[in-house]
């Protein structure tokens, strides 16, 4: 059985996922963390892999950017695939004075204006949690690596915020107590409550507003070794 957005069986794709945001991202986690891969979506160019991490069976998949794009992918994953667990690996942007470029952050709940939530199941909430669970895991595998990560809230934008000369995040860093900014979390988490299965986001910053640093192409899509060996030895862990 396949989807809309996905060639591949049920059997093709492991009930542990990795989800980038960019497909290329995927491509390059799966090429250099998995062995005996196995591609199994090029679907709209969304590319999914399938492999062992230290023989484990994991997929990995991207979700495209924005909360529509995620809400469609992972929906699919957890629906009809019986995907359980899905852990975001992306970038962000940082709101928080303490955050510098590279930091990675494991987001506690994420905010949003969008309507993803009330759309798709009359969910009004604009402030929605990840998984406990798998953010105790998360946690815990950082501690054993040596890993340091910081904890917080997110804001999901609509808008990629870069782009608005007159953006001003300081009503929502003061009301939600929101440390980074990316564009996706907030349908994944939306998703995983609605089917009763288990999300995380782990983050890396790209941008900040203290640092006027660009952080290239090649580093966005490559240059997020922690987050990503957090993200496949927390799974291996589950």
């Amino acid at each position: 059985m396949s989807t809309i957005h996905f060639e591949f069986n049920k059997e093709d794709v492991s009930d542990l996922v990795i989800m980038p945001g960019d497909p290329l991202r995927a491509k390059y986690i799966a090429e250099n963390y998995l062995s005996n891969v196995k591609q199994i979506n090029r679907t709209r160019n969304m590319f999914g892999y399938t492999g062992l991490y230290k023989g484990k069976r994991i997929s990995v998949i991207g979700s495209g950017m924005g909360i529509p794009s995620m809400g469609i992918y992972s929906y699919e994953l957890y629906k009809f695939y019986d995907v359980k667990n899905i852990i975001r690996i992306g970038t962000c942007g940082g709101y928080s004075p303490d955050l510098k470029l590279f930091d990675v952050v494991l987001v506690d709940k994420t905010y949003s204006d969008s309507n993803y939530g009330f759309n798709l199941c009359k969910n009004k909430s604009k402030l929605v949690s990840s998984s406990n669970i798998l953010n105790n895991k998360i946690e815990e595998t950082a501690i054993s690596l040596g890993i340091n990560i910081k904890k917080g809230n997110n804001h999901t934008s609509e808008v990629f915020t870069p782009y608005i000369d007159s953006y001003n995040p300081i009503k929502i860093i003061k009301k939600y107590k929101c440390i980074t900014s990316e564009m996706e979390a907030f349908s994944l988490f939306i998703n995983a409550e609605l089917l009763g299965k288990e999300s995380a986001c782990i983050l890396t910053v790209s941008d900040t507003q203290l640092d006027k640093r660009v952080i290239s192409k090649e580093e966005r899509e490559k240059k997020l070794t922690d987050a990503i060996i957090l993200g496949l030895e927390s799974l291996l862990r589950l």
